[in-house]
């Protein structure tokens, strides 16, 4: 696909999609940021992105609206707020409010980031074949919404399933900085660097991998004791301790399938060197 065609409406430009939105405009895209905070609109005009103040609960509310919807693809990258306690009801009904300006608005395509969260913790390699298995009420409402965005006859979509998000200015190294006595320290663990996210996002994009679901995390998968202390030390944080054990609960992600379909070798394939 020619990216000096096509329009692309992010909702929710934090961490993740400020930078892509920046990336895609750089690629000549007509890109529309949508963000919480007027503070951030002058950011957005210096990259060149369209600014819209736009907020999501079970109904959408902001400015211009229906020209924010009026886009070859909606990038919908608003996570599921683990700490709420209703998650599991509220994050789906946001996005029935979004699938409704979607189709209103002629949406025809939609990228949806989820959560390796959804396999649970299997203890066994899980690929996209698998059956979710959600543990926590935020993976929960991932799966809901997951089923319910692919059943959409009038829309295109994929799906992002992302391991944990580092990179640039999410070091790895302060998650667990100073804490001890840490659980489940020999657990795999399943991280991606941002860079490889946007890269990703722009080859899905650019060959029009639609209507498929796709693991995004890198190749190796470290104990969570040698990723976390190594990135504390790298960092500059202070070193986590991890009790002494024999077992562990969690899951290694496969990434064959997105590294096949669209021919991708991640840039960061081992989370060691991030």
């Amino acid at each position: 696909m020619d990216l000096t065609t096509l329009k692309i409406s992010i909702l929710g430009c934090g961490w993740l999609g400020f930078p892509l939105a920046i990336h895609l405009a750089n690629k000549g895209c007509i890109v529309k940021g949508s963000t919480r905070s007027a503070q951030k609109l002058a950011a957005f005009h210096q990259h060149k992105i369209l600014p819209f103040l736009i907020e999501v609960t079970k109904r959408i509310k902001g400015t211009n609206i229906p020209l924010f919807f009026q886009s070859d693809i909606l990038f919908i990258n608003i996570p599921p707020g683990r700490k709420r306690r209703d998650v599991a009801r509220s994050h789906p009904l946001q996005i029935v409010a979004i699938l409704e300006q979607a189709r209103k608005h002629g949406i025809k395509k939609i990228l949806f980031i989820s959560s390796t969260s959804v396999y649970g913790n299997v203890n066994r390699i899980v690929s996209e074949a698998d059956e979710p298995n959600p543990e926590t009420p935020s993976a929960h409402a991932l799966v809901e919404i997951e089923q319910l965005l692919m059943e959409q006859s009038e829309m295109e979509v994929t799906i992002l399933r992302m391991g944990g998000l580092v990179g640039l200015e999410r070091p790895a190294g302060r998650f667990l900085a100073g804490k001890t006595d840490l659980k489940n320290g020999l657990a795999p663990v399943n991280m991606v660097h941002q860079i490889d996210c946007i890269s990703i996002i722009t080859a899905v994009i650019e060959q029009e991998k639609w209507g498929a679901i796709y693991n995004v995390c890198s190749d190796e998968h470290p104990t969570k004791k040698d990723f976390y202390t190594h990135q504390a030390t790298k960092q500059g944080f202070d070193v986590p301790t991890f009790l002494k054990e024999e077992d562990y609960i969690g899951k290694k992600v496969s990434n064959f399938k997105i590294k096949k379909e669209l021919n991708y070798r991640f840039k960061f394939p081992d989370p060691m060197g991030y």
